[in-house]
């Protein structure tokens, strides 16, 4: 009796741990770039169990979300990683079945890049997408906003044209919309992967990128990666217990000040210095 009990207790409907913390992205590339790599590894290492959800659709704004919530649209690509790290993808995925799927600890929440900066977007699907959210869940969980990045300088992104093609005119732009979505909605956090993009930038140079927009696979997705680790586990990233094999331990330590900076200060830069940096490859 006492063991079927203790069973009853360490484990939920779905099968896996109670301290098992489970976060649903609803986004587009920017958070495939964020959540999809490295965070299950840096939580793996330290012991934390997690499951982490992206209800993916390539370049969907905020808009885009709320029409679909609208019309319970099955046009999401679902990509789950499970608390053993293996990954699944189901396509043709409403937004009420994976929210559903699991008894989510976070949601987050997203502007595309090219509206990131552009708060009047905001407003109506914002509101909109969070109140559903609610709605289905019955208030259990925590919504949280992704801030996202600015552009390389040298970006070739059509919507880099709404911030005069100027990286720190994006970035500002960002951080005001983001601090007034905080202000907008009862976001439970913020996860400044925006900002810790632009810390690292000012010991790694503007390397950060794939294409301009999207993060470099290694080095850029390890420091956002880093950013979501400690904005929902209150500590720093393991660095020296785990880093992509192509980040240095150089970059990785400053994947880790750079992100740290942020949680601490989300809407202002940090200069980082790590001794012997090595420069980011191309």
């Amino acid at each position: 009796m006492w063991l079927l009990l203790f069973v009853f207790i360490a484990f939920n409907l779905h099968g896996q741990a109670t301290d098992t913390l489970r976060v649903l992205a609803i986004g587009n590339s920017f958070s495939q770039d964020a959540v999809e790599q490295y965070l299950h590894e840096l939580a793996e290492v330290s012991g934390k169990p997690m499951i982490i959800g992206n209800l993916y659709i390539g370049g969907a704004p905020l808009s885009l979300h709320w029409k679909n919530v609208q019309t319970d649209n099955p046009a999401y690509s679902y990509r789950k990683i499970g608390v053993d790290g293996e990954k699944t993808t189901t396509e043709k995925i409403r937004i009420c079945t994976a929210l559903q799927d699991e008894h989510w600890d976070y949601v987050s929440l997203q502007q595309a890049s090219p509206l990131s900066g552009k708060f009047d977007t905001y407003v109506e699907p914002l509101k909109g997408v969070f109140q559903y959210i609610d709605s289905v869940t019955g208030g259990s969980v925590h919504v949280v906003w992704h801030q996202t990045w600015a552009y390389a300088p040298t970006s070739t992104h059509k919507g880099f044209a709404n911030y005069n093609h100027d990286q720190l005119t994006m970035y500002r732009a960002i951080m005001d919309a983001s601090a007034k979505a905080e202000a907008l909605m009862p976001f439970d956090r913020l996860i400044p992967s925006g900002t810790a993009i632009q810390n690292a930038r000012t010991a790694l140079g503007d390397n950060l990128t794939r294409d301009g927009y999207h993060l470099d696979l290694h080095i850029g997705r390890f420091i956002a990666a880093c950013t979501w680790f400690e904005s929902l586990f209150g500590q720093q990233a393991p660095v020296a217990e785990y880093r992509p094999e192509q980040v240095s331990l150089a970059e990785a330590q400053v994947a880790q000040q750079a992100a740290h900076a942020a949680v601490q200060q989300p809407f202002s830069v940090t200069n980082i210095s790590v001794d012997e940096i090595e420069e980011v490859s191309p």
